[in-house]
Parts: C-alpha cells; sequence; structure tokens
C-alpha cells in the first residue's frame, strides 16, 4: 500500500499536519508514504518512519514545482492521496481515494486537517528526530538542566512582540526570586536573525545562554523536547515546540489563534487585549505584512509573565518538569 502525503512548503503548517500523517500510519500500519513538501518542511518529515520518498517542491516559475511532483507521481498508482495544499493536483493522479483539504476558516488547523482524512478525534502534531539529533540535545541539555525557551522572531514584523519585551520577561523568570532562577536561557530564530536576537540572549550571563539561532529544526525540535517552558510568537518554532511537548506559550496579535494556536494540552496563546476580529477591522480587511502598526506593542510583559508562572505551576503539578 502507497500513500501520497502532500504537505504545506511553510514550517508551522508542516508541523501541524504530522499529527495526520501519524494517525494515518497507525491506521494503514503496511502503507509506505511518500511526502511532497517545500525545502524548509523536509527536517519535518525526514525522520519520520515509513516515509520512503520525499519530493522536495521547491518554488519555481510557472508552477514548475508542481510539474515536478507531477512528473514524480504520474505514472503511479497511489491508494490514497491526501492533498493538505488544496490543490488540483490529486485529480491528475492514479489514485483509488483522494483526500483534498477544502476551504474553511473557523477550524484550528488541526482539527481540518484531520477532517479531511476522517481522523476523529484529531491526532496531536508529533515530531520524529534522529538518534543524531537526540543526541546531541542530551549533551545541549542534559538531564537536570532547567531550561527557558523563546523565539523571538516571526515570518513578518507585526507578528513579532519586541524583542525588549522578551528580555525583561527573561530577567523576571530567571532572575533572583523568579520561578525558573539560575535556569539557562535557549533562543531561537531563523538563518540570519542573529542580531534580532541578540538583546535577548543579553538578559543572562554567557554561561547561562544557549544560542540555537540558525541552527537546524530538527536539531531544534530535539532540544525543545527537553525545555521546562517555551515562549514564542506565532511562527513555525511556536508550533515545532509544541509538538515536541514543551510546555509552550503562542503570542498572538493580528494573527488567528483560534486557527494557529499551539496545540496540546500543555499549550496555551496569550493574546493582545484586543481580538483578530478587531484588529482586522482596524486594518480595514485581512492583516497582512502592511499592518498600519505592531499591535503586538499593546502586549505587555506582566501579563506574559503571570501566564509563564501559571503554566509552570500546572506543568509541575502534572509531574512534567522537563528532562
Amino acid at each position: 500500500m502507497r500513500i501520497l502525503f502532500i504537505a504545506s512548503n511553510r514550517i508551522g503548517d508542516a508541523v501541524l499536519s504530522t499529527g495526520v500523517l501519524g494517525g494515518l500510519m497507525e491506521r494503514y500500519p503496511e502503507a509506505e508514504f511518500w511526502v511532497a513538501c517545500g525545502p524548509l518542511a523536509v527536517p519535518v518529515f525526514a525522520h519520520a518512519p515509513r516515509v520512503t520518498r520525499i519530493i522536495e517542491m521547491r518554488k519555481e516559475k510557472r508552477i514548475g514545482h508542481w510539474r515536478k511532483l507531477l512528473k514524480a507521481t504520474m505514472f503511479r498508482r497511489f491508494d490514497i492521496v491526501v492533498d493538505l495544499r488544496g490543490s488540483a493536483t490529486a485529480w491528475l493522479l492514479w489514485t483509488f481515494d483522494r483526500r483534498i483539504l477544502k476551504p474553511e476558516h473557523t477550524l484550528h488547523r488541526v482539527e481540518h486537517n484531520a477532517r479531511t482524512v476522517g481522523l476523529d478525534p484529531a491526532p496531536s502534531p508529533r515530531l520524529w528526530p534522529s538518534a543524531e539529533m537526540v543526541a546531541r540535545a542530551r549533551k545541549t541539555i542534559p538531564d537536570g538542566m532547567p531550561v527557558l525557551a523563546m523565539g523571538p522572531t516571526a515570518a513578518w514584523p507585526g507578528k513579532m512582540w519586541p524583542v525588549e519585551r522578551f528580555a525583561e520577561l527573561a530577567r523576571r523568570l530567571l532572575g533572583p526570586g523568579g520561578p525558573m532562577e539560575g535556569a539557562h536561557l535557549l533562543v531561537t530564530g531563523g538563518p540570519g536573525e542573529q542580531e534580532k536576537c541578540r538583546p535577548l540572549l543579553e538578559a543572562v550571563p554567557p554561561e547561562r545562554r544557549i544560542d540555537l539561532v540558525g541552527a537546524g529544526i530538527d536539531e531544534v525540535g530535539a532540544c525543545f523536547s527537553r525545555v521546562r517552558l517555551y515562549v514564542g510568537n506565532d511562527s513555525g518554532l511556536m508550533h515545532l515546540a509544541a509538538a515536541a511537548g514543551a510546555p509552550t506559550i503562542g503570542l498572538f496579535g493580528p494573527t488567528a489563534d483560534a486557527i494557529y494556536a499551539p496545540w496540546g494540552p500543555k499549550a496555551v496563546t496569550v493574546r493582545v487585549p484586543r481580538s483578530h476580529e478587531e484588529i482586522k477591522a482596524e486594518e480595514g480587511g485581512e492583516v497582512t505584512w502592511h499592518v498600519s502598526r505592531n499591535h503586538m506593542e499593546d502586549l505587555d510583559v506582566a501579563t506574559v509573565e503571570q501566564a509563564a508562572i501559571a503554566l509552570l505551576a500546572k506543568t509541575a503539578a502534572n509531574g512534567q518538569n522537563g528532562p
């Protein structure tokens, strides 16, 4: 049995789709899986069990990436094609069953994906780290080392809480009398974002810094599974942390937390004082890169600090103390 799984180009959406992929693996234990995704998302699926081929869809002119996918799959027979991109490609392939994502603007993306393939309840996103990355994470974060992880960047500036507030939050949580007093600070971000993250790294002494800015998401995901708490903007890294099982706080302003909140029993959302709909109305419609101002500035440090203290207490009560 062979199943083609067409996933997203973006890291966050790819991570949110892993629950469905894992659920299908459990439903069809004898099946092999082909995954098609963008180059940034390849590490999400690289070590998933029974994924025998990954087709990297690097965006090209004149839909060349879709032609590449068709060339690789047109003359293969698939028992099921799952298209979470909602494209027309699945209709051109030789398959017994097509499951294509339909437009939906109210369900959380995890639930929307699960409904597409008939999985109820929706399986949670998960990670499949390599043995090498697990070993590296254990070296970076040894057993017993408490770590606060933070992701101060995002795909566009309007989703980013000011880095100075991340730094102030880190000082409150890690400083004398804080709930994670003396813990290490792990900072992560994409390639080329070192300068954006520097003010946060400098919130603690050098010997307590773990700098993973620019590191691969496979390494970062393995490390996230060992941290005590993650706080970050709405981004792929936020979803990676939640899928890794880290207690996760996602910070939201101009984007829809109803659809993209971090998923899981140890994940919570902190919004700016206004709803997504109110911000959309102020911006005159859909919120894009070109927002009139940074709405994330409306979120104060004390609000996020209280959410962090509450989540730390909740996960400690459940015996979830990190590594």
